[in-house]
């Protein structure tokens, strides 16, 4: 589309040249055609979506290595702005740049959610690495070289790092009651103090902890190289960042140490992503460094931060709906997302939204999702593109004491 530009011409005025005609004639004046008008303009607001899966719950998809990034690449060519975690963009040594994409860590997102915390967009983040004193020599040495690998050839701003004074003692098990994974590091403390020392002596912005985690049973490591079972180390790496992050209020992500598994000729694709080196160190790292900063609420949110009324729809599994932020966004009073459920995405847990009582639009899959999400995003009722959805308008009515019926419903004109 086009507008009209009015452009001003006057012709050029030597000391010798003296016009009888006003430089305001309309003979001066010449009309052209431009859009550029139109491109600097914002007739609607960015439509802003949340995606997320839950980790350590056996996800069909984004229970493994990454297999649930396809599905953020395609929700992030309809949204303009991408909220997800870093389970779902997290795949190992692969990593893929979303440019409108925030990575945010589970915590934060929750906090987020409930009004608590804002989102800072940044440039780029100082980031810091802190690497559980358990590793072997040569274990480290490994995560080292791939962190100066990513220094290099991908320019990524890492500050340094420092290794904590006693070993984590990371321990992992399955919760009997959800059949999701868990644990715990016995040592918090010596966590802490690594990341208060490196925020003091490097000024990191953000913060990669690598522990050494116990090496998985054969039986379970078999079930999940094949993509069934859950991720046992999924559970116990949300609980260290969570904890970096409820302290600091800093991004925050955790890569496993782990020695590699045999090989292995027979490894489902979803899982693949683990198999090809010997840290997952390159997608925290990319991911941390273009991650959000966390702003607590007191303090005063700037004009182009993100806030949890800005989202317009939350997408996530079907059967795992009672994390704090799902929640969160499903009890908003006002500004209230979208909350789209898919059903090819089942999990160990069993909180659907019916069962919660949470309104939900349930999709049968991702393909659905993001087209339900397309539609939303152009002010279209979903159920509009459906055969047979839309039924006659009904009305809503009360009747107040005076015995007349007056209907709540809207007219527009």
């Amino acid at each position: 589309m086009a507008t009209l530009g009015l452009n001003i011409y006057s012709p050029p005025m030597g000391h010798k040249y003296i016009s009888s005609i006003s430089k305001y004639s309309p003979s001066n004046f010449r009309i052209s055609c431009s859009s550029s008008f139109l491109k600097s303009k914002k007739f609607k607001r960015e439509y802003t979506s949340v995606m997320i899966v839950p980790t350590g719950v056996g996800a069909a998809i984004g229970g493994y290595a990454g297999d649930a990034l396809p599905v953020a690449r395609a929700l992030s060519s309809v949204v303009d702005c991408l909220i997800a975690h870093p389970n779902v963009l997290n795949a190992a040594m692969l990593y893929w740049p979303i440019p409108n994409a925030l990575y945010v860590e589970g915590y934060a997102l929750d906090r987020f959610a409930e009004g608590l915390w804002a989102l800072q967009p940044v440039h780029q983040n100082r980031v810091g690495l802190v690497f559980d004193a358990g590793i072997e020599e040569e274990l480290l040495i490994r995560h080292l070289q791939v962190v100066d690998a990513t220094r290099a050839s991908l320019g990524l701003p890492i500050a340094g790092y420092t290794v904590t004074d006693t070993p984590l003692l990371v321990e992992k098990w399955v919760d009997p009651a959800s059949g999701q994974s868990t644990g715990r590091i016995q040592r918090p403390d010596s966590l802490l103090r690594a990341v208060e020392n490196l925020q003091n002596r490097s000024k990191v912005a953000a913060v990669a902890v690598v522990a050494r985690f116990p090496d998985d049973d054969t039986e379970d490591l078999d079930d999940y190289r094949q993509g069934v079972g859950i991720d046992l180390l999924a559970g116990v790496e949300a609980v260290i960042s969570h904890l970096v992050v409820k302290n600091f209020q800093i991004p925050c992500a955790h890569a496993p140490a782990v020695l590699p598994p045999q090989l292995s000729i027979s490894v489902c694709p979803k899982s693949a992503a683990e198999e090809i080196g010997f840290t997952f160190l390159p997608c925290v790292l990319a991911g941390l460094s273009t991650a959000p900063q966390y702003l607590v609420k007191g303090n005063n949110f700037s004009d182009d931060c993100i806030v949890a009324g800005d989202v317009d729809s939350v997408i996530l599994p079907i059967d795992a709906c009672r994390g704090d932020g799902a929640l969160a966004f499903s009890r908003r009073k006002r500004n209230k997302p979208l909350i789209i459920a898919v059903e090819e995405n089942e999990t160990v847990l069993n909180d659907t939204p019916d069962s919660l009582g949470i309104a939900a639009l349930k999709v049968s899959n991702y393909w659905e999702a993001i087209g339900v999400i397309a539609a939303h995003k152009a002010g279209i009722d979903p159920n509009s593109l459906r055969r047979n959805r839309i039924n006659n308008i009904a009305t809503t009515s009360f009747v107040p004491s005076n015995g007349y019926a007056i209907s709540s419903a809207k007219s527009f004109v």
